[in-house]
């Protein structure tokens, strides 16, 4: 049965499943982050699978946002919102806990706010930065670093918390790595979007001159070419 999101698609609509779903991914947050609070090894590991069932939620939110065709403006703006809800969190009440160097969760949350900052720009400048690659597999890394380190005491005899800081390190490096793309993506796309727009004023002006000297010509034309003969 078809719901109502693909029969009427509304892009101002908010209730639709993939929404729902990025608002089950905000709500994850303080329950993680109440559970790392407790700080025991039991409560520990169910923030752990918490975290991993909101990161979840990320990839079915937009697979069915593409499947059902119910991509929403709110949706566009809470679900990477979220993605940064949880990680964020996550990272400083890790640090509070003393499992993260803060000058990793400085360099991480720093990285984030200035890509932020650089799409917002971009935005305002008409040009859309998508994802790239780097940027990708950095979300993967620390979706499942940060879990990992959340389990200090490991889980059936498996260290998890030095699996989790090295791919938190590996993650780190990628952030970095990526911004770099993300800058020179937008300078790129700055400079071709002010070209073309150059290019489109260039355009306007000629119409409007070439419309002016269609008008001149014509009105011309209507003019008598030799004055009328006057009679004593």
């Amino acid at each position: 049965m078809t719901e109502p999101d693909e029969q009427h698609h509304d892009e101002l609509r908010f209730d639709t499943l993939p929404n729902r779903l990025t608002l089950l991914r905000i709500a994850f947050v303080p329950l993680v982050i109440g559970l790392l609070f407790i700080e025991k090894p039991t409560w520990d590991l169910i923030a752990a699978l918490c975290f991993g069932v909101a990161a979840i939620t990320d990839w079915f939110d937009g697979y069915f946002a593409r499947k059902r065709k119910v991509v929403t403006v709110y949706g566009k703006l809470l679900d990477p919102l979220a993605d940064k809800f949880l990680v964020v969190c996550s990272l400083i009440m890790l640090q509070y806990l003393g499992s993260i160097p803060p000058v990793v969760v400085m360099l991480l949350i720093c990285r984030e706010l200035g890509i932020t900052g650089l799409r917002a720009l971009a935005s305002a400048e008409g040009v859309i930065i998508a994802a790239s690659g780097g940027g990708k597999w950095k979300t993967v890394s620390q979706m499942i670093a940060i879990p990992f380190i959340m389990v200090k005491q490991g889980i059936f005899g498996i260290p998890l918390y030095p699996t989790g800081q090295v791919l938190l390190y590996v993650s780190l490096a990628m952030s970095l790595w990526s911004a770099k793309d993300y800058v020179i993506d937008f300078f790129k796309a700055v400079r071709e979007q002010r070209k073309h727009k150059s290019h489109e004023r260039k355009l306007a002006r000629q119409a409007r001159l070439a419309t002016r000297a269609a008008r001149l010509a014509e009105k011309a034309m209507r003019k008598p070419k030799f004055p009328p003969a006057q009679h004593p």
